[in-house]
C-alpha cells in the first residue's frame, strides 16, 4: 500500500486581524457574525442603536480576546455610517470588509397603505445600505482594498402576499450590489450579496400586525435557521482570497419552499 504524506497544517486563519465593520450588530445575524468573527482573530467595530446591547456584547467577546470597539449609530443617519466607517480606520489604521446587516421588516397587503412603515423599511433596507457604500468605497479606494458583505433575503427571490414593499427593498439593494460589481472589476473592491431565508432573529418585532407577527416568529421558530448559520456564511466569502469573489450567496432552510 502507498502510503501518502500528512497533510500540511494549514496557514494562519485569513479572517484573523482583518478589521471588521457590523450594522445591526446588537442582536440576530449581526450579533452572531460579530461572535464568529470575533473568535477568529477578525478586528470589530460593531454598530448598532442598541448600545446596551452592544456593550454586553462588546464586553463578552473583548473577554474572550477580541478585539472590539463599539458605536451606537442608525443607519438611517449618513453622518452616523461615516462615522462608523471613520472609527473603524482611526482605531486599526484600516477597513477590510463593511457588513450591511441591519434591517427591518413589516408585512402586509399593500391596499392596507401603512405609508410610515413603508418608508422605515426604506430608510434602513435600501438607504442604510447606499449609507455604507458612500462612507467605505472611498475608504476602499484609497487603500486598494476591501469588501461589502451585505445582508438581502430569499424574500427578493419568491415573491408572495404580503411581503411586497419589503422583497422591493431586498431586490432594490441586490441591483445596487451587482451594479457596485460591476463598477468594481478592477480588484480593488470585493462585493457580496447573502441572502437568507427564514432565520430565528428579532425580525418579526417590526410587525404591527399581531396575528401576523405571531404567524411568522412561528414559521421562524418551527424551521428557521440559528443566525450562526447565516454567520459562517458571511465567514465563508470573507475568508477567500482577493482574487476570489462570491457574488451572491443563498441560504435557506432545507424544508424551506
Amino acid at each position: 500500500m502507498t502510503r501518502t504524506a500528512p497533510l500540511e497544517a494549514s496557514g494562519p486563519d485569513p479572517i484573523s486581524g482583518k478589521v471588521t465593520a457590523i450594522t445591526g450588530a446588537s442582536s440576530g445575524i449581526g450579533e452572531a457574525t460579530a461572535t464568529l468573527l470575533g473568535t477568529r482573530g477578525a478586528r470589530l467595530v460593531l454598530g448598532a442603536r442598541r448600545t446596551d446591547r452592544l456593550a454586553t456584547l462588546a464586553e463578552e467577546l473583548r473577554s474572550r480576546g477580541a478585539e472590539v470597539v463599539t458605536v451606537g449609530m442608525d443607519v438611517r443617519v449618513a453622518e452616523d455610517v461615516t462615522r462608523l466607517v471613520e472609527t473603524a480606520v482611526e482605531t486599526f489604521g484600516t477597513l477590510d470588509v463593511l457588513v450591511g446587516n441591519a434591517g427591518i421588516s413589516s408585512l402586509g397587503p399593500l391596499a392596507d397603505g401603512p405609508v410610515t412603515e413603508w418608508d422605515a423599511m426604506i430608510d434602513v433596507n435600501l438607504r442604510g445600505v447606499l449609507h455604507g457604500i458612500a462612507a467605505a468605497a472611498p475608504v476602499f479606494r484609497q487603500q486598494g482594498h476591501g469588501h461589502f458583505v451585505t445582508t438581502v433575503s430569499t424574500a427578493g427571490l419568491k415573491i408572495v402576499p404580503d411581503m411586497g414593499v419589503y422583497a422591493a427593498t431586498k431586490n432594490a439593494v441586490r441591483t445596487v450590489m451587482e451594479a457596485l460589481r460591476q463598477e468594481s472589476t478592477d480588484g480593488a473592491i470585493r462585493v457580496t450579496s447573502i441572502s437568507p431565508g427564514f432565520v430565528r432573529t428579532e425580525l418579526a418585532s417590526g410587525i404591527t400586525d399581531s396575528a401576523r407577527r405571531e404567524q411568522i416568529r412561528s414559521t421562524m421558530d418551527s424551521y428557521g435557521l440559528a443566525p450562526e448559520a447565516v454567520a459562517r456564511a458571511v465567514a465563508f466569502v470573507i475568508e477567500q482570497p482577493h482574487d476570489v469573489e462570491i457574488g451572491e450567496l443563498t441560504i435557506r432552510p432545507t424544508v424551506q419552499g
